[in-house]
């Protein structure tokens, strides 16, 4: 393959998605990993890219999607991941945090840890992390969400200590409020007010497109430049709990 290859995973959807189209439109040939086939097909088609069924959270889905990339690897987007219930710790769903734990967090480990040698034998590999500023300040029912967040930034930095002078950049990219088809909604369970209640008066929040512009920005830069953490909110959002709503 001449060009210059990407693995976004959590591609069915939302900033998965976008990223996807972001990276084919700056040339990359994309391979679109999600578990929901007839999606990524679609996207695949329309982005002349390869359409990978991926459940992350599989060893066995995940050696496959290491098998489809083959020797070599250029950028690895590790996107996959989600939020599930809002409770107080007090009332908390072990179930849910252990989801959560296992998409944000050994999802991630599971496919960098098998795309690792062909990024390293590309001679200029990339790993962007997608996180959250969730992953950076606690917030009053998001104990499980923020823990996995958490997680996945501490990898983020582990993994750039370990891999110091090999040929590959370790990035994070952690947004802030983002309106997407369906985070806030599997969040609530597919309750559509709750999660429509969680964007409303807000002007002008994030959309994926924003974020996958910026991965996009991340994965251009000269191959000496890693960006280490670049944050990005929508300007209603100055925090977590101070958001400009009219």
């Amino acid at each position: 393959m001449s060009r210059r290859t990407a693995v976004v995973t959590g591609a069915s959807s939302g900033i998965g998605a976008a990223t996807a189209r972001a990276l084919a439109a700056e040339g990359y040939a994309v391979l679109c990993a999600a578990r929901r086939t007839d999606r990524i097909e679609r996207l695949a088609a329309e982005i002349d890219g390869t359409a990978i069924t991926c459940d992350v959270t599989s060893a066995e889905s995940v050696a496959a999607l290491a098998a489809a990339v083959g020797d070599s690897l250029h950028v690895l987007v590790n996107n996959a991941g989600g939020a599930f219930g809002l409770g107080n710790v007090a009332e908390a769903d072990p179930d849910e945090w252990r989801h959560m734990y296992e998409v944000n967090v050994i999802g991630l480990l599971n496919v960098t840890r098998a795309l690792l040698p062909a990024l390293t034998a590309s001679g200029d590999g990339l790993i962007v992390n997608v996180g959250s500023t969730a992953g950076r300040i606690a917030y009053e029912g998001g104990a499980g969400y923020t823990a996995a967040k958490h997680g996945t930034q501490v990898v983020t930095e582990t993994l750039r200590l370990e891999l110091v002078g090999e040929p590959i950049r370790v990035s994070e990219i952690a947004p802030g409020m983002v309106r997407t088809d369906e985070f806030a909604l599997n969040r609530f369970e597919g309750d559509r007010s709750r999660a429509d209640a969680v964007y409303a008066g807000v002007p002008d929040p994030l959309v994926a497109e924003d974020v996958a512009d910026a991965i996009a920005w991340i994965a251009t830069r000269p191959s000496h430049v890693n960006i280490d953490e670049l944050v990005i909110k929508p300007r209603a959002q100055a925090a977590q709990h101070k958001v400009h709503r009219v």
